[in-house]
């Protein structure tokens, strides 16, 4: 029993401690919150990709990267386009969160220059120019853009950037859009329209992973154009390079094609909003370094994705990917677990700029709440002493009587306050008050007796 009674005792009373404690542990609680919430919050589980037309390279790009992201718990919606034009209007109008675009396809778009940032350049997507090669003699010996005048050619919708790549082709060429009849047709039906023979010819710029493009390079009586004078046309125009076609790259035992082709190229762009989430920039050039990383028909293994080649202001995530590699956490944990771990750096910070100042109030406040118990008793015992003052001397007795009631009553409750050893001295100090009061009372009633 006495143990029992002894362990009340302490010298840290842990009830007031947290009383005094809880405002500020949820002042700081719900700083952290917001810290981790709004200042740093978690990348969305949903992002929207504009791809390109169907059957497109982009299209196709665009379902690995939806596999790719798909496996950390990213649900990549992908939307179809009409292509590079259209893509870059999406991001700008906040229709999509990130796309395929086009280089050349932003140099009269200063608004793209302010929105939007690159996350590197993907792969060259070469223009093919297909035409139909009929054994007639005035087709079948075209050398020149200058001998396209007059015939029927498939440049593709506005929006897919193509048209206003070709008419800047045909211009160095000085050769006026007007001199051609042209058709705005996307890319699947112009195909049918040119084995159809409805059409002379069509342009693309396209990766060749494109399945049309796999199947003209391969079809009987359609012909690649070979553009001869790619160096020059890469002076002209800068945002153009010059790749080359190999001989026999297509198919090497029915050496496809027969010949190597010179080709001009612009680089396709993966391209976000300036908004997106920096761990969603991450794992994009994670994944496009995956999908994008290895040697193909016009890019040595490691050339691509890289951050040139970008009319758009790469990403400073992205800079930093290609420079130093993934960030520390995500080479050895999950993408969420790591993205946890980093923004925790933010709640730390917030722990410190509260914790230090709140640090010092809370011990006054807990010294208060503790010596509140002891105080509080003193209003009483000022209450005894004003009634004594104010006793009528006739009725000494039953105000003496009443008085020291009071006081046993009060001294019985004191007895009974917990208070840590720490702070023992205001206790006792508090009884012997009491026992001082107690005395007055007794002297003072008894000389107004006598």
């Amino acid at each position: 029993m006495k143990r029992s009674r002894l362990g009340k005792f302490s010298l840290v009373s842990l009830r007031d401690l947290l009383a005094a404690s809880l405002p500020t542990i949820l002042l700081v609680l719900a700083a952290c919150a917001v810290a981790y919430v709004v200042v740093d919050p978690a990348p969305p589980r949903h992002v929207l990709l504009s791809t390109g037309q169907e059957n497109s390279a982009y299209e196709e790009f665009g379902r690995k990267y939806a596999a790719q992201l798909g496996r950390e718990g990213i649900r990549v919606e992908l939307q179809r386009s009409l292509g590079s034009e259209d893509n870059l209007q999406r991001l700008i109008d906040g229709r999509a969160d990130i796309a395929f675009v086009q280089s050349g396809s932003t140099s009269e778009t200063r608004a793209a220059q302010r929105e939007l940032v690159s996350l590197g350049s993907l792969f060259t997507e070469p223009v093919w120019l297909f035409l139909r090669d009929d054994k007639k003699p005035r087709k079948a010996e075209i050398r020149s853009l200058t001998q396209l005048k007059g015939l029927r050619i498939n440049l593709g919708p506005e929006g897919t950037g193509v048209p206003k790549l070709f008419r800047q082709v045909l211009a160095v060429n000085g050769v006026e859009p007007g001199q051609l009849t042209i058709s705005s047709l996307e890319n699947t039906p112009a195909t049918v329209e040119l084995l159809a023979g409805r059409i002379d010819g069509l342009v693309f710029s396209s990766a060749p992973e494109a399945p049309l493009i796999q199947m003209l390079l391969q079809t009987p009586g359609i012909r690649l154009f070979d553009f001869r004078q790619a160096e020059a046309y890469t002076r002209r125009l800068p945002f153009l390079t010059h790749v080359v076609l190999p001989r026999g790259i297509v198919d090497l035992g029915r050496d496809i094609p027969a010949q190597d082709f010179h080709l001009i190229a612009p680089t396709a762009t993966l391209v976000a909003r300036e908004d997106l989430h920096p761990a969603l920039v991450d794992l994009f050039v994670k994944s496009a370094i995956e999908i994008h990383g290895g040697a193909g028909w016009f890019a040595q293994q490691g050339q691509f994705p890289s951050p040139k080649y970008s009319e758009i202001p790469v990403a400073r995530e992205a800079a930093k990917y290609y420079r130093d590699g993934p960030p520390f956490l995500q080479r050895y944990l999950s993408f969420w677990l790591a993205n946890l771990f980093d923004r925790l750096w933010v709640v730390v910070v917030a722990l410190a700029a509260l914790v230090i100042p709140l640090s010092k109030i809370v011990p006054p406040l807990y010294v208060w709440r503790i010596r509140s118990r002891v105080y509080r008793w003193y209003g009483q015992l000022r209450a005894v002493e004003q009634a004594l003052e104010n006793a009528d001397p006739a009725n000494c007795d039953a105000v003496r009587a009443d008085l020291l009631r009071r006081l046993d009553d009060i001294e019985t409750r004191v007895n009974h306050i917990s208070i840590p050893l720490a702070y023992a001295d205001a206790l006792y100090g508090l009884r012997s008050h009491i026992n001082f009061v107690r005395q007055r009372v007794r002297g003072a009633l008894k000389g107004s007796t006598a």
